[in-house]
């Protein structure tokens, strides 16, 4: 690591100044010259390899060049080429899944008319089993093993969520940390069978009521009815969950995202077909198309929105040295309750009519009431729908989110609000902040939803277009995109750090064989 000056030559790592020249890896100033990949300040001139940083190779978005006899060939990094193979192999798993999953949905259950049965829900009723077919891929309406899709595990998920809130022994049990939650999810895997076996229970005497749709009604089609689609249900879930550990994004949510998908092409082609016999205009599809797209910008737009509130981190002295003073934001998003205040304010409202389809007599006269007034598109049930949406959002926002644990997180971690005192102050002032997101977000899925139903709602138009549909799409879609470049940022780290050790090693044996 010598040092040369005045024309002189430096080798070996040395450095040479006014003109002088470096060779392997030396460094010039004031128009010098290196070779083998040194490099040159004010207008030097590199040599084999061009620039070069860290000893030839360029991160951070750069490309590693490498020059032949022919000219220069661009090669990506290895580790690059091991992480993009690696991503292949986990979309190649999912889109498998995918296509064992809609597989599933059309193994039927013995013993149904399914031409019948799927007449039955062509005629639309607009009740909840519509809505439940819509999610299940149409896996309903064929009576198939997977008909209960994976709403007995939803289910159970979200009591599990309640009661790790509300009970204490499931509340210690949840701050535990990765062990608690290992141990509630088997309980979550296990409640799903009793929930799968009473909602299959359901549906069995949904279609024994029915005409001439099972062929040979009793206890022997009821027990083989409820196995079959019990035991579809426990295989979804069991998919979602290979999906979410050996493909990318959460399984659950990409099983419904792929069953409301399936029916697009379905949709669009009821669609069309109206047109070509002349129900409806040309220009009304237009408009239906546009009103679409124009929903999708919006809550696109919505869902990457969010409040960040600004954080200063305390200054720490150590020593001689000075850590801290930093500045970051805590991001909060707009609707922090997603889709399931609108999943079950459809299940409620929807309820009287389900009800009634499953009794022969037509129910009490009091809920064929309710029902008559609920009917879909009605001011009563727009409003009881609003009502509702606006209920589960905050109360969905309640049990996910604790302004007093992040207060305390943030204190913990010497992160303060500016003019916001931490501890009580900062949880009252998180609490403020959520509490407006949350009233923004809930208006949001309420337009949403509600706009679709009062424009389409006489029109018959296929549901798949309405807001809720379009709002999961875009939720998943949006999730998956940030899982997919997660995944990539981490495995790029991930190479660095283990490249680290071996380029200090290469640095060090550098430093040992010193320039003259």
């Amino acid at each position: 690591s010598g040092r040369a000056s005045g024309g002189c030559e430096a080798g070996r790592g040395g450095r040479a100044e006014d003109g002088g020249e470096a060779e392997d890896g030396g460094e010039t100033e004031d128009g010098g010259e290196t070779e083998d990949g040194g490099e040159a300040e004010d207008g030097g001139e590199t040599e084999g390899g061009g620039e070069a940083e860290d000893g030839g190779e360029v991160q951070s978005g750069g490309e590693a060049e490498s020059e032949s006899e022919g000219g220069r060939e661009v090669k990506p990094a290895p580790s690059q080429r091991k992480n993009l193979s690696d991503l292949y192999h986990r979309l190649g798993f999912l889109l498998g899944a995918f296509i064992v999953f809609r597989i599933a949905a059309h193994v039927p259950v013995p013993g149904v008319d399914y031409a019948r049965l799927r007449a039955l829900f062509s005629e639309g009723s607009g009740g909840l089993l519509d809505y439940f077919n819509l999610f299940s891929g149409g896996a309903l309406s064929n009576a198939s093993v997977t008909a209960l899709g994976i709403f007995p595990y939803i289910t159970s998920s979200i009591i599990m969520m309640l009661a790790s809130y509300s009970v204490p022994y499931l509340e210690e049990m949840r701050k535990e940390g990765a062990q608690g939650r290992k141990r509630i999810n088997q309980i979550t895997r296990m409640g799903t069978v009793p929930l799968a076996l009473f909602q299959s229970y359901g549906f069995v005497l949904f279609l024994e009521t029915q005409e001439s749709v099972i062929a040979e009604p009793g206890a022997a089609f009821r027990l083989t009815a409820m196995i079959s689609m019990t035991a579809g249900a426990v295989f979804l879930m069991w998919l979602g969950e290979q999906i979410s550990e050996r493909g990318i994004g959460n399984g659950v949510s990409l099983l419904i995202f792929a069953s409301i998908v399936s029916g697009l092409p379905l949709a669009f082609g009821q669609l069309f077909e109206q047109m070509r016999l002349g129900a409806y205009s040309p220009l009304f599809v237009i408009f239906v198309l546009m009103s679409a797209a124009a929903l999708l910008v919006g809550v696109v737009f919505i869902e990457r929105g969010q409040r960040r509130v600004l954080l200063n981190y305390a200054k720490r002295q150590v020593g001689n040295r000075a850590f801290g003073g930093q500045s970051s934001y805590l991001p909060l998003k707009i609707n922090m309750a997603g889709v399931m205040p609108a999943i079950f304010a459809y299940a409620i409202v929807t309820f009287p009519a389900t009800f009634l389809s499953f009794s022969e007599a037509g129910g009490l006269v009091w809920l064929r009431d309710v029902s008559a007034y609920l009917q879909r598109g009605t001011p009563l049930y727009l409003l009881t729908l609003s009502a509702t949406i606006f209920f589960f959002a905050f109360f969905f926002v309640s049990l996910v989110y604790n302004p007093r644990e992040n207060a305390e997180t943030l204190r913990k971690s010497g992160a303060f609000i500016p003019g916001i005192r931490p501890g009580e102050q900062t949880a009252q002032y998180l609490e403020k902040v959520v509490g407006r997101l949350t009233l923004v977000g809930a208006a949001y899925v309420t337009a949403v939803c509600l706009l679709p139903e009062a424009l389409f709602t006489e029109l018959n138009i296929a549901s798949i277009f309405g807001g809720t549909s379009i709002l999961i799409m875009v939720v998943v879609s949006v999730d998956f995109m940030e899982q997919i470049q997660h995944y990539l940022l981490t495995q790029q780290y991930g190479s660095l750090l283990k490249n680290a050790p071996a380029a200090m090693t290469r640095g060090i044996s550098g430093a040992g064989a010193g320039g003259r």
